[in-house]
């Protein structure tokens, strides 16, 4: 042990870790663009399988309701599913809530979800023991005993959030994908439904259409299609993208078509108004974030350039006062 201290401790090694890092990230750096998949067909991927999920469950309700009985509920199988199901996870960590912000994170499935728990109840060991492997074995920080135990304890019940943090993040940042893209998607899809196509035909032609600039919004739209063939209510696909998205915008335009079909009410007057709604909300978030701009560039003006700025200038002053030339 303390060979593998003093090799790691060691500048040379450290400088030749460095190095061959640096070669490591050339290289990927080289070979990275041979290897990039392509999104959108795995996307599309997602849509076709989870069609075909929705045409399996059709054809079960179909024979349950034929021959009569049960149906036993296909589960995923291994490791973690029994972990999970041996701890009670799926009650202690509120199941469902998890499941819906994994969605919302375009994480889809049972999978996810038990791999989601399992890491619940596992990040706060390996966070521990990364902090305790970081502060006695490697000694980066200079810390008495106590403030070390204390840091050790801290990492602990911080990786109870480190999960929460991760899906919070991925939620926010396909959130932010879709609502850039959705005002344009309205707009297209006011097109289509005005031009006399169904909501199903138009909403696959927008999904289309959107699928290079947004392949998140294209893959919730294709969802929605594959819905609207499967499922028993209609009302449920719009319901179902709600709740995938979170966003107020395309609930507004969900509700208006769930009344468009129960009522009766015209769709194209509904989607112009959110249309125009929309964009003005981008227009005044755009507005918000570039109000905020000033304020946080006053800290990192008084930081780093006053300073200068007062250097070049009384620079010359003070040199010439103190009479160096």
């Amino acid at each position: 042990m303390e060979t593998f201290i003093t090799t790691v401790t060691d500048r040379q090694f450290q400088i030749s870790l460095l190095v061959a890092l640096a070669a490591i990230g050339t290289v990927y750096t080289l070979i990275e663009p041979f290897l990039v998949k392509d999104r959108m067909a795995e996307r599309m991927k997602s849509v076709a399988e989870h069609r075909e999920r929705l045409r399996a469950a059709q054809r079960e309700s179909f024979n349950r309701n034929r021959k009569g009985g049960t149906l036993r509920a296909a589960s995923a199988q291994g490791f973690l599913k029994e972990l999970v199901e041996k701890l009670k996870l799926l009650e202690a960590f509120d199941a469902n809530e998890a499941r819906k912000q994994l969605v919302m994170a375009g994480y889809r499935g049972q999978r996810p979800v038990f791999i989601f728990m399992a890491a619940r109840i596992g990040m706060p060991f390996v966070a521990a023991f990364a902090c305790w492997f970081y502060v006695y074995i490697l000694k980066g920080v200079e810390l008495d005993s106590f403030t070390k135990l204390m840091a050790v304890i801290g990492a602990f019940f911080a990786g109870f959030y480190i999960p929460n943090l991760h899906i919070k993040n991925a939620v926010g940042k396909r959130q932010q994908k879709v609502q850039l893209a959705w005002p344009d998607a309205l707009d297209l899809l006011l097109i289509c439904v005005e031009a006399g196509m169904s909501i199903e035909v138009a909403l696959q032609k927008v999904s289309q259409e959107v699928a290079g600039t947004s392949p998140e919004l294209a893959e919730e739209l294709g969802l929605t299609v594959a819905e609207l063939s499967y499922l028993q209510e209609r009302r449920a696909a719009y319901q179902n993208l709600a709740e995938r998205t979170g966003l107020d915008g395309v609930k507004g335009v969900t509700t208006a078509l769930i009344q468009s079909e129960k009522y009766g009410t015209p769709l194209g007057q509904s989607l112009r108004i959110m249309a125009q709604e929309n964009r003005e909300h981008r227009m005044q978030e755009a507005e918000r974030k570039a109000a905020a701009l000033p304020p946080k560039l006053t800290v990192p003006m008084i930081g780093f350039f006053l300073p200068v700025l007062f250097a070049v200038i009384l620079g010359p002053a003070i040199m010439s006062i103190m009479g160096v030339k």
